[in-house]
């Protein structure tokens, strides 16, 4: 597995701009889920914390390979979110990483091992 994170600052146009700009990447991001082989999870966040250095939107999402996420970067839906989307953004970062598997875990990070009765 690896996720994919990017936060973005959105940009405003005048009163109320942001949000409705914040609310418009949230849909067509969202509406990406079901769509990507490969795309386990996909979820926007949008800051509450109001601090000056904080980014206002993040994209968390889980691939079940790098080889997913290299397809979703060309896929033809992402592509088209990206182009409509794209004059939104006055900045943007990203990570992608493998998460570390704990011990007692089938692989995933946060998932208890099965057990058995026999």
């Amino acid at each position: 597995m690896i996720r994919h994170v990017v936060m973005w600052n959105i940009r405003a146009d005048g009163p109320g701009g942001r949000t409705a700009n914040i609310e418009r990447l949230k849909r067509g991001f969202e509406s990406l889920n079901g769509r990507i082989p490969g795309l386990l999870l996909l979820e926007i966040g949008v800051d509450t914390s109001g601090v000056d250095y904080a980014c206002d939107v993040v994209l968390y999402s889980e691939f079940e390979s790098q080889e997913a996420l290299d397809a979703y970067a060309t896929h033809p839906e992402h592509l088209r979110v990206r182009l409509e989307l794209a004059d939104l953004r006055t900045a943007r970062h990203q990570v992608d990483y493998r998460p570390r598997a704990r011990a007692g875990t089938n692989g995933h990070p946060w998932q208890a091992k099965e057990t058995r009765d026999e």
